[in-house]
């Protein structure tokens, strides 16, 4: 301990405020004045330092050691106040408490509640309801879904690029409210869109659930895992039921519009989803140039549609009109994608999209609205692409396609314990007469309303 110099021989004489500021510094090292007034405690003085800093401190003993807890600096506290600290600390000295150590627990316990804080301040910027939605797109990306792009499209439409939920899409995700989640859903539904109001409630309810199981599903991304989500603020708003469509064209009418389809790439995909069958404009869109064989005249798509983690193969045996339209895009796209390697001086790629478009596939919305544009020049109501597709299933019964037949040319209705397990037959003789009868039906006169029966053979029906 180093000396102190107010010592007389009865002990040392009390500080004054005067004596304080007389004392002067140590050439080195540090020296004590210890307070010798009555009401002042054991071990209570001043500390100087060589630097000339003066600070109040307590001089005890813990366990056998010397210890010395500061106060605080002189001039910032009063000797009458630091004395009456002195004290304080020296009571909780004398019940067992080391005031070093108390203040060294304080200042932890305060350092980890600043971290916390902060880690709280980080998550509740990082784990956000947009976070959230962009973690779950990102899921079923990963699982090769093809709905990952609809998902993306739906909470970008609906949620992020809309200024009102600019705050709500910032909130943290454990966070959102059932009332929250109605807003953005009511949103589409108020201006008419119920299946798009459908779809987007269904992506959050979907999103919701899967950050709340995460913890305890290995299958599901650890990523979900923070956002801390332990209730799904989705289940309590309902299911939107989306009125099944109705609009089915008449013959001639999709004779009508199979005229009106021109030469350019929008068209040429259009009319070959027609002549395979009435084919979904996004599986048709992904197709590539080896999915067609020209020697067997096959066309491969792949049906990601459902529950089903791997798409699901379906191949449709041609007719001959829409063979010959699928060796004339194949050779399109081989001598697009080698233009396009020949300007980058680089290797054309070997299997490029069979509907190459600006060096990518082509948008299943560009198809979409090709399909509105051609409606509106029409007589009659407008339609849509699900109206095509429903208006060719629709015509197929009338020509005598059986219900289990249209579903291998559609794809659809495929995930029964007989089709999964027990049924290998791919149906190719089936699929092809009926393309060819099809391809037929669609030739017949525009004025022409009529639709011949096609004997099919026995396995062929329903």
């Amino acid at each position: 301990m180093a000396p102190t110099d107010n010592h007389t021989k009865s002990g040392p004489e009390p500080l004054t405020e005067a004596l304080i500021r007389a004392a002067e510094s140590p050439a080195k090292g540090k020296r004590f004045l210890f307070d010798g007034h009555r009401d002042a405690p054991k071990g209570f003085g001043v500390r100087i330092m060589a630097s000339g800093s003066k600070t109040f401190v307590l001089r005890y003993l813990v366990g056998g050691k010397d210890r010395i807890t500061t106060i605080g600096a002189v001039g910032t506290w009063s000797l009458q106040a630091a004395r009456k600290e002195a004290a304080t600390l020296r009571q909780s000295v004398d019940k067992g408490t080391d005031p070093v150590q108390a203040e060294r627990e304080r200042r932890a316990a305060a350092e980890a509640a600043r971290s916390d804080a902060e880690r709280e301040r980080k998550a509740r910027e990082r784990y956000t309801l947009r976070a959230l939605c962009e973690t779950y797109a990102a899921h079923l990306q990963a699982q090769g879904k093809k709905s990952a792009g609809d998902a993306r499209s739906a909470f970008r439409v609906h949620l992020f690029d809309v200024a009102d939920f600019a705050e709500l899409a910032a909130t943290p995700a454990r966070e959102i409210t059932p009332e929250q989640i109605a807003l953005i859903v009511r949103r589409p539904m108020e201006a008419g869109k119920v299946r798009t109001a459908g779809v987007l409630r269904s992506y959050l309810n979907a999103a919701f659930t899967a950050a709340r199981r995460a913890p305890y599903d290995p299958k599901l991304p650890a990523a979900l895992i923070p956002f801390g989500v332990r209730a799904n603020p989705v289940e309590v708003i309902g299911t939107l039921p989306v009125q099944a469509g109705d609009r089915a064209l008449t013959a001639p009418e999709l004779r009508a519009y199979a005229a009106a389809l021109g030469d350019d790439l929008p068209d040429r995909a259009l009319r070959l989803a027609l002549y395979a069958g009435g084919q979904r404009l996004a599986q048709l869109a992904r197709a590539r140039v080896r999915d067609f064989d020209p020697a067997t005249g096959t066309l491969l798509l792949w049906d990601g549609k459902g529950r089903r983690r791997e798409p699901r193969p379906h191949l449709l045996p041609l007719g001959p009109e829409a063979r010959a339209l699928a060796a004339a895009l194949v050779e399109r796209a081989v001598d697009r994608a080698a233009r396009t390697a020949k300007r980058a001086h680089g290797d054309p790629d070997q299997n490029p999209p069979l509907f190459l478009s600006r060096g990518r596939p082509i948008s299943p919305d560009t198809l979409s609205k090709r399909v509105a544009e051609i409606a509106a020049t029409l007589d009659g109501q407008p339609f849509d692409a699900r109206a095509l597709r429903r208006t060719c299933e629709t015509q197929m019964a009338a020509l005598g396609i059986g219900k289990d037949l249209r579903a291998q040319l559609l794809s659809h209705g495929l995930s029964g314990v007989q089709t999964l397990h027990y049924d290998r037959h791919d149906y190719l003789p089936e699929k092809r007469a009926a393309l060819v009868a099809w391809e037929a039906h669609l030739q017949r006169p525009a004025d022409d309303g009529t639709a011949a029966v096609i004997p099919f053979a026995r396995g062929a029906q329903s």
